[in-house]
């Protein structure tokens, strides 16, 4: 891949590959994640591709031994489109996300990167969300589910007129 030229993984596979990056402390943001994956699944011709990072100390940076790999700067490049999710933490994402996703500036000066509600439990102009409350116990409602997977579905659906 040249700098400044990223690929159209929908042309080399036939499959746009939409990726699902997240961090998540206590699990909900990890089940919402599953969700939006779900959604993407549901679209003909997209498959999600889940990947979390690690956490910010020492003893969480090995390859994890379940559930999602660790995200590489190769995922950024081969996705067709990308979900990200995050806890806040004073407003901003959570350390472990932001120190990956402060990773990537040479697939921002290469170009291979660009930027481009309505329930009482989750959702706001930014998309899915979901208030786990101060202990972590809040489970995600029914809205937030329908809200995560049709988000999933709707980037998929985006993600592969853009390939076209």
């Amino acid at each position: 891949m040249g700098a400044g030229r990223a690929i159209n993984p929908f042309y080399h596979t036939g499959v746009a590959d939409l990726l699902v990056l997240y961090y998540s402390a206590g699990g909900s943001v990890r089940r919402m994640a599953e969700l939006v994956a779900e959604g993407i699944e549901r679209a003909p011709g997209a498959a999600a591709r889940l990947r979390t990072v690690p956490g910010m100390s020492s003893h969480e940076k090995s390859v994890p031994s379940a559930g999602p790999p660790y995200c590489e700067l190769g995922d950024l490049e081969e996705c067709a489109g990308l979900a990200l999710g995050s806890p806040t933490r004073f407003g901003n994402m959570a350390a472990p996300l932001k120190a990956f996703w402060d990773g990537t500036g040479l697939l921002w000066q290469r170009g291979t990167l660009a930027e481009l509600n309505a329930t009482r439990t989750g959702g706001t102009p930014y998309g899915a969300s979901h208030f786990a409350g101060m202990g972590d116990d809040q489970p995600i409602s029914d809205a937030e589910r329908a809200l995560c997977v049709a988000q999933g579905k709707r980037l998929a659906e985006i993600a592969l007129q853009l390939a076209k």
